[in-house]
């Protein structure tokens, strides 16, 4: 099938899947991920993965990561910083030792289980704002509560993964260099990252205002991305880590509202519908029976770390009773990240091709879980109120 049908069948699936998921209460992630299982290799084989959808899934994920560090609401964190950074670190220390738990009950190797275990420390709380929004409990301390911890989740998750990647990836050209040499060429990164944040990034941002050009703001913004996830690349971090710190630094700029507006209409239009596409085209049903154990398990899994992990975070700065059930029902869902993070795996090699489409269908889980277990809290929560 040529890349021009290929493209248009893409794109009109992904926008009609968006749409049914849209109207049931589901992420449209998960309905471009099932386009990708439905016309992939796992059902239909009109579309098999080739270069072309490598390159353009490559460039949805940085885009994706891009947005996702232009969202993190830095001002949002230093107010309810306490409970945040709590409920986040035990958000991510109760699946980390789940994940890793589990991939050694069904005999993983090491690496492989502790990267199981960063995959589902991860969280993304798109779905959860949205249960909270419709509810009006955004403006709740709950709500920015769980706001500001998903933003501590990301940050920390982000560098975890970026220094396992640098540590463990048996390919990357900085192997055999003594460990003191990669760790300091991590706070090398940072530093770079860092300074480039505070006067580079800015001052780059103001210059291209001035440019007589069309959309010269977001074509720099994009220039900035892709720098950081270039530099990124060079240290053996990953592109996605360069990209989310790029997203990092121009959201404490003025120009934030207006890059994101802009980045989401390119991202979401073409490249990070492919992306999710891409993750459904790697997916295969073969021998899928004989690892329903280890879906069952890991689901359970997952969803009673983050909510009780969550939950005592909350717990040990304050919050009482049903409040802290919100808080942890609100860290559930994995969705776009933990997507992003198994993607990773399946190409480094930290999770295997014979547990990828099963960690795809426990992360689609608890996407799914989540909105219901925080609307049953939430509804808990008045019930109390009216009594």
């Amino acid at each position: 099938m040529g890349f021009l049908l290929t493209l248009c069948l893409v794109l009109l699936f992904t926008k009609l899947a968006g749409h049914f998921c849209n109207r049931v209460g589901i992420p449209s992630v998960i309905g471009e991920l099932l386009v990708g299982i439905l016309i992939g290799p796992a059902l239909l084989g009109w579309v098999k993965p080739d270069d072309f959808m490598h390159y353009f899934s490559e460039i949805g994920v940085i885009i994706l990561m891009f947005i996702a560090g232009l969202e993190s609401d830095l001002e949002l964190l230093k107010k309810y910083w306490r409970p945040a950074l709590a409920v986040a670190l035990l958000g991510i220390l109760f699946p980390a030792a789940m994940g890793f738990g589990v991939g050694e009950a069904f005999q993983f190797s090491a690496q492989n289980s502790i990267f199981l275990g960063v995959l589902f420390s991860a969280t993304s709380v798109s779905i959860s704002v949205q249960v909270l929004k419709d509810l009006k409990k955004i403006d709740t301390e709950e709500g920015a509560t769980i706001l500001g911890a998903a933003v501590v989740d990301d940050i920390v998750v982000v560098l975890i993964l970026g220094v396992m990647l640098s540590l463990m990836n048996r390919s990357a050209p900085g192997e055999g260099l003594p460990m003191w040499e990669v760790l300091l060429l991590k706070v090398f990164f940072f530093i770079v990252i860092f300074a480039a944040s505070k006067w580079l990034v800015p001052w780059l941002l103001n210059l291209s205002k001035k440019l007589i050009a069309i959309e010269a703001v977001s074509a720099i913004s994009l220039v900035i991305c892709l720098g950081f996830a270039y530099f990124a690349e060079m240290l053996d971090m990953g592109a996605i880590i360069g990209a989310f710190f790029a997203g990092v630094a121009i959201a404490q700029t003025d120009y934030r509202k207006s890059v994101d507006e802009k980045l989401e209409t390119i991202g979401y239009t073409v490249f990070i519908p492919m992306f999710f596409v891409s993750i459904g085209l790697n997916m295969t049903f073969t021998g899928m029976s004989k690892h329903l154990l280890f879906i069952v398990v890991l689901t359970v899994a997952a969803v009673l770390s983050k909510l009780l992990g969550g939950a005592l975070g909350a717990r040990m700065t304050g919050f009482k009773g049903v409040s802290t059930l919100i808080i942890g029902s609100g860290m559930v869902s994995r969705g776009e990240m933990a997507l992003i993070i198994a993607q990773v795996g399946l190409t480094s090699s930290f999770l295997s091709e014979e547990y990828y489409s099963s960690v795809i269908i426990v992360i689609i889980a608890t996407t799914i879980i989540a909105p219901l277990l925080l609307k049953a809290t939430i509804m808990k929560q008045e019930r109390q109120l009216h009594y």
